[in-house]
C-alpha cells in the first residue's frame, strides 16, 4: 500500500519528533493529562500493564499477580484506573510498560495514573508514546544511575510533547490503523501457528525414534504400559539409576554472583528444549565454585536436568566452560559404555520418561521432581550402535525442523517490524491516511 504525505509540514520544535503536518497542534503530556491518586477497593479487579500487552482488561489470576504485578499487601493502597486513564509502571515506562485503561480496575501503587483533561483519544497517545522515538525520549526523561534503575516519574512525563491531529482525523487515523494491521496479525498468526505445528511434530520425531527404532521390520514386545503398546523386542527397559547413572544433586541455595568471577552458574532458565542458553546464568567466584562442586563437578558429557522451575527440561553440559549449578539443577553422568548422553537427552523429551515428569508435574502450578524420582524415571535402552544410528537420524531431523522454525521466526520478525513502521508513520503524520476507508 502506497500512502501519499501531507501537503504541508512545519517544524514541531521537538528534535525526536521532527516536521509534523501543518495544522497538527503541539501539546505537553501534562496538558493532556493529569496525575491521579485515588483509592481503589476490593471489588475491582487489579490490573497489569505488560511491555508488549499494555493494559489488561480483567482480574490476574495469583501466578500471574506475582509475576506481573509489584504487589502490595495493603490494597487500600492501590490506584483506581478508569476506562480512557493512560497507566505506567514508572520502572519500564521506557520499555514499553504503559497502556490505555479499557475498564475499571486497580494497579499497582507502583504505577502512575494520567487522566485525560480534554477531548482527545488516549489510545493515539499510547500508539505515539510506543514509537522508537518516543521510547527513547522516555527513556531521556527518566531518572536513575543505570538501566536497572531507571524511573520516569509523572513531573517529568509531564514534560514529554507530542503532535495530535484534530479529534476526527485521530479517530480516523486510529482505524486505519487497526484495518491494516489485523492483516498483518492474521499473517503473523499464521506462522505462529506453524512454529506450534513444527514443536508438535519436533516431539513427535524424537518420541517415536527412542520408543519404535528405525527398523519397521524389527521384532516386537508388549512394553506393559497400556499407552506405549509394543517396543522392539531386543530394548531393555531401565530405570536411570539402573543404568550406572550418577545423578547429582546441587546445593539447596544459589551460589552468590560475582561479576568479575571466573566461574559460571547455570540456572533452570539456562535449560529448555534441549538447548542451554547462557544468557540467564550469571558469574561467581573460586570459593562459591569449590563449595558448590563439593559432591561433583559437571563436565562435558553430562545431561543438565531441571528438577524443579520448570521440572524435567535437559541439555547437554556445556564445553571449554567451568561452571557449577544453581538451585534445583542437578546433572546426570551415563556410562559411556551403556548409554549415550544424546541419547540420554532425547530419552528425557520423549517416551517413557517425559510421560512420568508430566505425571508428576500433574496438578501442580510448579513442578518438582525430588532427586530419587530423577532416578526412577523410565528409560528404553537399544544397544549402543543403535543408539548412535538414533541419535543421528533425530539430529538430522530436528536440523530441518529448526531450519523451518527459524524461517517462520524471521518472517513473523519482519511482519512485526512492518507493524511498528505503519503505526509510527501513521501516528505522526509521515504518511496521510485521511480518506482511506473501505468502501
Amino acid at each position: 500500500m502506497s500512502l501519499p504525505k501531507y501537503p504541508h509540514y512545519k517544524p514541531s520544535g521537538v528534535e525526536w519528533l521532527g516536521e509534523v503536518p501543518a495544522h497538527w497542534d503541539m501539546f505537553r503530556m501534562g496538558s493532556l493529562f493529569r496525575d491521579v491518586n485515588e483509592p481503589g477497593n476490593d471489588e475491582l479487579p487489579v490490573l497489569s500493564v505488560s511491555i508488549h500487552d499494555g493494559v489488561s482488561d480483567k482480574e490476574l489470576d495469583e501466578n500471574e499477580m506475582d509475576r506481573k504485578v509489584t504487589r502490595s499487601d495493603d490494597r487500600s493502597k492501590y490506584k483506581l484506573v478508569m476506562p480512557g486513564d493512560l497507566t505506567y509502571n514508572m520502572m519500564r515506562a521506557w520499555q514499553g510498560g504503559f497502556g490505555t485503561v479499557a475498564a475499571h480496575g486497580m494497579v499497582s501503587p507502583a504505577y502512575v495514573v494520567a487522566r485525560p483533561v480534554r477531548r482527545f483519544m488516549t489510545f493515539f497517545a499510547e500508539m505515539i508514546l510506543r514509537t522508537p522515538n518516543a521510547v527513547a525520549e522516555m527513556k531521556r526523561h527518566s531518572r536513575g544511575v543505570t538501566d536497572f534503575r531507571l524511573r520516569l516519574y509523572w513531573e517529568d512525563f509531564k514534560c514529554i510533547e507530542i503532535a495530535l491531529p484534530p479529534a476526527d482525523e485521530q479517530a480516523e487515523i486510529v482505524d486505519f490503523i487497526k484495518h491494516e494491521t489485523s492483516k498483518i496479525d492474521a499473517l503473523i498468526a499464521e506462522q505462529a501457528k506453524l512454529i506450534a505445528l513444527l514443536a508438535e511434530k519436533r516431539q513427535a520425531t524424537i518420541s517415536h525414534a527412542v520408543t519404535r527404532g528405525l527398523d519397521p521390520a524389527a521384532p516386537m514386545k508388549d512394553s506393559g504400559v497400556a499407552w506405549l503398546g509394543e517396543v522392539p523386542a531386543h530394548w531393555e527397559v531401565k530405570r536411570v539409576k539402573d543404568c550406572g547413572c550418577e545423578v547429582v544433586d546441587c546445593k539447596n541455595r544459589t551460589p552468590e554472583p560475582h561479576v568479575e568471577g571466573d566461574y559460571f552458574v547455570v540456572r533452570t532458565s539456562c535449560v529448555k528444549d534441549g538447548q542451554f542458553n547462557p544468557e540467564p546464568g550469571y558469574w561467581t567466584d573460586e570459593a562459591n565454585f569449590i563449595e558448590w562442586t563439593a559432591k561433583g563437578r559437571p563436565q562435558a558429557g553430562d545431561v543438565l536436568f531441571t528438577r524443579e522451575a520448570p521440572a524435567g527440561e535437559a541439555c547437554l553440559a556445556p564445553e571449554d566452560l567451568d561452571f557449577c549449578l544453581g538451585q534445583r539443577m542437578m546433572y546426570i553422568r551415563p556410562p559411556k559404555d551403556f548409554l549415550l548422553s544424546k541419547f540420554l537427552l532425547y530419552s528425557i523429551y520423549g517416551g517413557l520418561a517425559r510421560e512420568k515428569i508430566s505425571e508428576k508435574s500433574k496438578g501442580s502450578t510448579v513442578g518438582h521432581l525430588r532427586v530419587g524420582e530423577v532416578g526412577e524415571l523410565p528409560l528404553l535402552v537399544p544397544p549402543l550402535g543403535e543408539q548412535q544410528e538414533l541419535v543421528d537420524f533425530i539430529g538430522d531431523e530436528l536440523e530441518k525442523i529448526k531450519n523451518l522454525a527459524v524461517a517462520s521466526n524471521r518472517a513473523i520478525a519482519l511482519l512485526k517490524e512492518r507493524r511498528a513502521a505503519l503505526i509510527a508513520a501513521a501516528v505522526t503524520g509521515q504518511i496521510d491516511v485521511r480518506g482511506w476507508r473501505v468502501n
